[in-house]
């Protein structure tokens, strides 16, 4: 192993980390070209992601990272996730989580099928999460499926039907008060993420929320979609 190409793969591992941007022809360009034209490089760099359990997307000629699934180092327990969210129980998080995962579906709805838009908004989001949660509300058979699923979106759709649609004010803002408030929540988080911009009530997604998302499904085949499925046709597990 030569010390120049160590030094190369530590250089895009640094700036990845810290949230720099590597992308082709960019002020980190060159080490793009290392990483996609120095096999020693490239390897270096997958031994290191490997075992950090960090993944490394390419989009559009730019590179993103982020943490793998359990980790406990770059990612969020339950527990820093409340308290950075401002939130109290499980089923508030779980709830966070289903309203990202219909924020995911607005834009993709498996690994082949991109569903462009330019941008999503609040009400949006409410109507989805509305219509999938509304199976876990009318059909007890859906409670057949494993007992922490079971627990989990049963919890989150009693939870949703409690709550008022909004707080009556024109200004929709981020709490535990209101579908609305949910929503804005999760959205500050996302935002926080650089995985979308918000401009006059409008969230657009970043390069960064594509290259995850797309590979989000080429990784995990939407295993939340295939449980929620399996619940509203009434299969038992």
């Amino acid at each position: 192993m030569e010390m120049k190409n160590l030094e190369k793969a530590m250089d895009i591992y640094a700036k990845l980390i810290t949230g720099e941007e590597i992308r082709r022809g960019g002020a980190n360009g060159g080490l793009y070209d290392d990483y996609y034209g120095n096999a020693e490089v490239y390897e270096i760099v997958g031994v290191l992601l490997k075992k950090l359990n960090l993944s490394l997307y390419e989009y559009k000629e730019s590179l993103f990272l982020s943490a793998g699934e359990g980790n406990r180092i770059f990612g969020y327990t339950n527990e820093e996730l409340r308290k950075y969210m401002g939130l109290r129980y499980n089923k508030e998080l779980y709830l966070c989580y289903f309203i990202i995962y219909e924020i995911l579906l607005a834009f993709y709805s498996d690994s082949a099928s991109y569903q462009f838009k330019e941008y999503i908004r609040i009400e949006d989001v409410m109507e989805e999460v509305g219509k999938a949660l509304s199976v876990f509300t009318k059909d007890l058979v859906v409670y057949d499926m494993e007992e922490e699923q079971q627990e989990s979106f049963q919890a989150v759709a009693l939870l949703w039907d409690e709550l008022p649609a909004s707080t009556g004010e024109d200004e929709i803002r981020a709490s535990r008060a209101s579908r609305a408030g949910f929503v804005k929540s999760t959205f500050n988080f996302l935002v926080g993420e650089k995985l979308f911009v918000e401009m006059n009530r409008r969230y657009y997604p970043t390069e960064r929320f594509q290259a995850i998302v797309e590979h989000y499904f080429e990784e995990y085949r939407g295993q939340i979609y295939d449980a929620l499925n399996r619940g509203s046709k009434g299969d038992k597990q």
